[in-house]
């Protein structure tokens, strides 16, 4: 990039790189992972400042019509455009056709066989996949003090870290079942829905006074839809391989190939959208140290989230369960972040007793059902009935409101 061209970028938000040392100690860890350099350029540094200013113009404008003719009028519009499409909507407005004919143009980089090869590792991963995708993409994230000012601001803190665990698992489970990302299927119209939400949600904060553009940018930007994205994708890998998954290179290609479109539909930029699980490496590590560091929201959001499993629908043994379970969460979140991440996170000292007792049994089990025939299909299969049986824990027997998600 030539000075000229860095000029004309605007100056970053505060946040930006405020506490390069923190950051850099978090991101640690991950740094041992990447081959070669993944400093940032100059360039690239200032491009990753300039993408905070930036959210989601397509979903933005369907939240700019929506304020102008009322959600009671808007609203049934964009459901009816999201489930049946534009022709399911007499005289649709210019917005909500722009929005849903750029989600319905797939593009030419998307290889099918590929999204159902990832949809189907992850089935294969069971309810560990569940487990590990909750403690190294969601719990860890709350280090990023500045993405959880808008969980702050719109008051997801106070409604209750099971409910937002659960709308965002259904998501997740709508994203990753077969064929789920077809036009027509659930993943596809619920990503929709999210992506909308995420722009309305947007709109509120920025009409604010108390939301600080000059120190944040705007909220649910560019940067921090980008760190949503690769804590399900190389965020969900790396904890999946130390913890005793065998991952192929072609699961885990396809794994990343899965959430590229996914974050796609979503509405992540494409030139911050990863091709290889190295790629997604080195821009989790730029990302990490550029944002803001822990601080009393990380803290808040940590403790609510540790205390989670005790509130989970439970058909037996709710008490002794809960606990259970609190205790293995900790445990494996003390793995992937470390004693000072736990304290980030207003988090007990706990020890990493379950990955030390589990990830060799599961090294094996998982490496040799890639070994035996039909073992591969095995896992999707009996993985797959894991997680859909684990739901009803989760979420109880009324699923949540998937369309009221805000980003974790």
């Amino acid at each position: 990039m030539t000075a000229h061209a860095s000029a004309l970028l605007p100056n970053p938000p505060q946040r930006h790189g405020a506490d390069l040392t923190t950051t850099r100690r978090i991101a640690s860890r991950l740094r041992l992972m990447i081959r070669g350099n993944p400093e940032p350029t100059p360039g690239e540094w200032a491009r990753l400042g300039a993408a905070l200013w930036r959210g989601d113009p397509l979903a933005d404008d369907v939240a700019h019509w929506l304020q102008q003719v009322g959600m009671g009028v808007g609203r049934p519009m964009l459901e009816r455009a999201i489930e049946h499409g534009l022709d399911a909507v007499p005289q649709p407005p210019e917005a909500l056709c722009r929005f849903i004919q750029a989600a319905e143009q797939t593009p030419d980089w998307v290889d099918a066989a590929q999204l159902a090869r990832g949809a189907r590792f992850i089935q294969s991963t069971g309810q560990h996949g569940m487990l590990v995708l909750r403690d190294a993409g969601l719990m860890a994230g709350y280090q990023a003090s500045a993405i959880n000012k808008t969980l702050v601001m719109t008051g997801s803190l106070q409604s209750g870290a099971q409910r937002r665990l659960a709308q965002t698992s259904s998501w997740w489970m709508d994203c990753t079942t077969d064929g789920g990302l077809g036009r027509h299927s659930a993943g596809f119209k619920t990503t929709l829905r999210v992506r909308a939400m995420h722009a309305l949600v947007r709109q509120n904060l920025l009409s604010r006074p108390d939301w600080d553009s000059a120190a944040h940018g705007l909220p649910i930007n560019q940067v921090d839809m980008q760190a949503t994205y690769l804590g399900f994708s190389a965020v969900h890998l790396i904890a999946l391989r130390i913890t005793g998954v065998v991952v192929s290179r072609a699961d885990g290609a396809a794994m990343m190939h899965l959430w590229r479109y996914i974050g796609w539909l979503m509405g992540v930029e494409e030139g911050l959208l990863s091709e290889t699980e190295m790629q997604g490496r080195i821009s989790l590590y730029q990302n990490v140290i550029s944002q803001a560091p822990p601080d009393d929201s990380s803290a808040a959001l940590g403790r609510a989230l540790m205390d989670e499993p005790l509130n989970r629908h439970y058909p037996w043994g709710g008490a002794l369960r809960g606990r259970f379970n609190r205790a293995r969460h900790l445990s494996m979140l003390r793995l992937f972040v470390g004693l000072e991440g736990m304290r980030h996170l207003g988090l007990p000292p706990a020890l990493p007793w379950h990955p030390v007792l589990t990830t060799l049994p599961r090294l094996l089990w998982t490496g040799l059902h890639r070994l035996l025939p039909g073992g591969q299909a095995r896992l999707v299969r009996e993985g797959r009935a894991r997680q859909l049986r684990y739901m009803p824990i989760v979420f109880g027997k009324t699923p949540p409101v998937v369309a009221q998600h805000v980003a974790p």
